[in-house]
């Protein structure tokens, strides 16, 4: 093969990576500036949320019922016996 072929075919088959490489690199360049305003909103909000969920009462805007205090759940009763396998504590593979 000639230079010129293998020039021509080099450039075929890196061509496409090294241009969507250098877009995706460019792409790449103000995601921690934008993910870093996006964290800022959100640590505002959740900020917000929290001040608000502190001050309000748990009745709501209309005057009808407030929300039912949650009571203190026991722990559920087993339904059936569990029992160890013999030997399970020294497992080994198949």
């Amino acid at each position: 093969m000639s230079t010129t072929t293998d020039a021509i075919t080099a450039a075929v088959l890196f061509g496409p990576g090294a241009v969507l490489g250098a877009a995706a690199l460019i792409s790449q360049r103000g995601a921690k500036t934008e993910s870093a305003a996006v964290r800022q909103v959100l640590a505002e909000s959740a900020a917000e949320r929290a001040a608000r969920a502190a001050t309000t009462d748990t009745a709501p805007p209309d005057g009808g019922e407030p929300l039912p205090v949650p009571a203190v759940t026991e722990q559920p009763a087993r339904l059936a016996t569990i029992h160890q396998f013999p030997g399970a504590s020294a497992r080994r593979a198949a």
